[in-house]
């Protein structure tokens, strides 16, 4: 067959010619080709194009990164700022108005902070060396205060993002209580026998149990022996506080002096002997640990004013600083400076009873005007203010606004009760198991070491 070499779209009876103008556009369309191919071959030759990269399998990632040994350049963002912390103790004399002022409260913010720490915390139970902490922004302005009140409990202050509004809480820490026990002979008094133990604060407890039969200053002596079982609070391996004293023997003279814990059936605990006798009465045999009865009640010469003159009262010297101990419960009707007698205590107890502490030294942080206090709680300390020659313990009672001789009325009033003979039967077992626990010498009190030490002092 012959080949047909006509053009493709010829068409019969037509014949085909180049002209000028088709001969250009050939042209055209070659010289686009051929540019846009160099241009191709320019870009797939550069190492720094993508494509060229793709083609010999490296490309740059987000972070220009295109071999595992590329270093990496580490960015360092803006700096944020931070709160700052100003940790201090509080000082002697000072308050937690003028604490919180000197750290951009204003007396406003201070006058709110007071309503939110009703029920809470006392301005006043603010002590010396107690540890505290403020955390301001990073402008300077106050944002918290936390208050280290005990090992165990801190308190905070918080503002709130509310203008003018504070938050207040108290952080508790769970404790565990441990029993433990304390025993041995005393070489000079059962203060410091406990203070070598570092278990200083049971001594106002067992002063308070064995008031009606022992005065501490005067009875207590070389030879004394006593054995003390005792609950101690603790969180981890740190010993927070002395509790209740369970149990307590002290040998005396021959004589065996007994306290035991008891809680009855319908919840009410106190003190018995041995025979489930009441260590207390209505009144406590007396107001403070004394070393001799320097005036009694009734007529008198006047030691300063040398008139004879009639005394309502009993004088018990003592040293200054003995502590001073509500006779019954009550509650205090009046504190303050008093003329002549001094710095003096009145508290009003049932049935018509009022007791007076005149002299005093000084009064107890914890019980405040107003405030109701228990049998056996310090109410104040022994001095000499007012009218008086020396340190010593005035002590009034007074029965429907009259004055009544202070150690009949103590007497009369101290009569004792004892458990009901429903409850002998659980008295008299709880009783072996507190003297099994006494006897066991396995019951110590733990890592004493690890303890911090207390004084006499840390605790008034």
């Amino acid at each position: 067959m012959k080949k047909d070499y006509r053009p493709l779209f010829h068409r019969p009876g037509k014949r085909v010619s180049f002209g000028a103008a088709s001969y250009i556009r050939i042209f055209l369309i070659a010289s686009l080709v051929i540019t846009g191919a160099v241009y191709v071959i320019e870009r797939i030759t550069s190492d720094r194009d993508p494509l060229y990269s793709t083609v010999l399998n490296e490309y740059e990632d987000e972070l220009g990164i295109t071999d595992e040994t590329d270093t990496v350049e580490i960015e360092e963002g803006e700096p944020v700022s931070k709160n700052t912390l100003v940790t201090g103790n509080v000082k002697r004399g000072e308050s937690l108005y003028l604490i919180l002022t000197a750290h951009g409260l204003s007396p406003a913010d201070i006058q709110t902070l007071s309503g939110e720490l009703k029920g809470k915390f006392s301005v006043k139970s603010l002590k010396s060396g107690q540890a505290y902490q403020i955390e301001k922004d990073p402008n300077g302005e106050f944002l918290s205060f936390s208050l280290k009140e005990s090992r165990a409990r801190t308190l905070h202050l918080e503002r709130s993002p509310e203008p003018g509004k504070f938050h207040v809480w108290q952080e508790v820490l769970d404790y565990d209580i441990r029993l433990a026990t304390l025993s041995g002979t005393i070489s000079s008094n059962l203060s410091l026998e406990l203070q070598k133990q570092q278990r200083y604060s049971l001594i106002s407890q067992l002063q308070n149990l064995f008031s009606w039969k022992i005065n501490f200053n005067r009875d207590i002596h070389p030879g004394t022996t006593y054995r003390v079982l005792f609950e101690e609070k603790w969180i981890g391996d740190e010993y927070i506080s002395s509790g209740n004293v369970m149990a307590a023997e002290i040998g005396l003279d021959g004589q065996q002096y007994t306290a035991y814990r008891f809680t009855d059936s319908n919840g009410k605990t106190a003190y018995y002997d041995e025979k489930g006798q009441s260590l207390s009465g209505f009144f406590l045999s007396q107001p403070c640990n004394y070393t001799r009865i320097s005036s009694g009640y009734g007529y008198r010469t006047h030691p300063i004013l040398k008139r004879r003159h009639f005394h309502g009262g009993v004088d018990y010297a003592a040293p200054a600083g003995t502590p001073v101990y509500a006779v019954a419960d009550g509650k205090i009707v009046f504190r303050g400076r008093k003329g002549a007698a001094g710095n003096m205590v009145t508290i009003a107890h049932a049935n018509g009873y009022h007791t007076k502490y005149l002299h005093l030294s000084r009064f107890a942080r914890n019980a405040p005007y107003g405030s109701r206090v228990k049998q056996g709680e310090v109410i104040g300390y022994v001095g000499s203010t007012g009218r008086s020659t020396g340190a010593h313990l005035d002590f009034r009672v007074v029965h429907n606004g009259k004055t009544q001789d202070p150690l009949k009325a103590l007497r009369a009033a101290g009569t004792r009760t004892t458990v009901a003979k429903n409850e002998m039967q659980n008295f008299m077992a709880q009783l072996s198991v507190f003297r099994a626990q006494l006897d066991e010498t396995g019951v110590l009190v733990a890592d004493v070491a690890k303890t911090i030490p207390e004084s006499p002092a840390a605790l008034n």
